[in-house]
């Protein structure tokens, strides 16, 4: 199976947070490729200079990469996903992980429950 993870739920991830309980398993496995996008790491990037998030992106992209995390860059048929997108989302980055999830596919793990309402493969935590 492959995943990708809610900026949120790398975060949580990584911090070993009981939020995630029950798809850390799923996360976990061998069996899974767990996928975070490029995206993430901007909206964190945006966070930290903001204030609003005390982390170092560095360290947090290489703990990722050591978990074995793949890093998802950015294509042109996610954006060709993301322009016929309904607007029941503002936030830019969510919608592009959404249009990535759909593009590639593949599952895409949150807690927002918005994020359910565009497709089967979000699951949510």
């Amino acid at each position: 199976m492959r995943l990708l993870l809610d900026t949120h739920i790398v975060l949580w991830t990584l911090a070993g947070s009981p939020r995630i309980a029950n798809v850390r398993d799923l996360i976990l496995s061998d069996e899974t490729e767990v996928f975070v996008s490029v995206v993430s790491w901007w909206e964190l990037a945006t966070k930290i200079a903001i204030g609003k998030l005390n982390a170092d992106l560095p360290t947090l992209r290489q703990t990722a990469k050591g978990s074995g995390f793949f890093e998802l860059m950015v294509r042109g048929e996610h954006t060709e996903v993301l322009v016929n997108l309904p607007l029941l989302h503002r936030d830019p980055f969510d919608r592009m992980l959404v249009a990535q999830t759909m593009a590639e596919p593949m599952k895409l793990i949150t807690a927002d429950g918005v994020l359910a309402q565009y497709t089967d493969l979000v699951m949510l935590v």
